[in-house]
């Protein structure tokens, strides 16, 4: 159903690039990695993951995968959370 995402989105404040950040950001954090070493292993610059975690930029399909690897867990569940982030009302309807 992707022509009815844009009516499903919550805040316009949130943009899915920085609820992508957001993600990326405590991840990584929960890891205890710092940005240098999620780049590291995922074979990234720094300047660039730091740029994913401010919404500044964002990954490609290759680059969800590389920073999913570093991260040890499944690209599908790093979206799940940006989901949960932008389509707030998902999370309790599919509960």
């Amino acid at each position: 159903m992707l022509h009815s995402l844009p009516s499903m989105l919550g805040s316009k404040s949130v943009t899915p690039q920085s609820a992508f950040g957001k993600v990326l950001r405590d991840l990584r954090k929960s890891r205890g990695l710092s940005q240098e070493a999620l780049a590291h292993e995922a074979e990234l610059q720094r300047n660039f993951v730091s740029l994913i975690e401010r919404g500044h930029n964002q990954p490609s399909i290759g680059t969800l995968w590389k920073l999913a690897g570093a991260l040890q867990v499944r690209p599908s569940a790093i979206i799940e959370d940006v989901e949960r982030i932008m389509v707030p009302e998902a999370d309790s309807k599919s509960a």
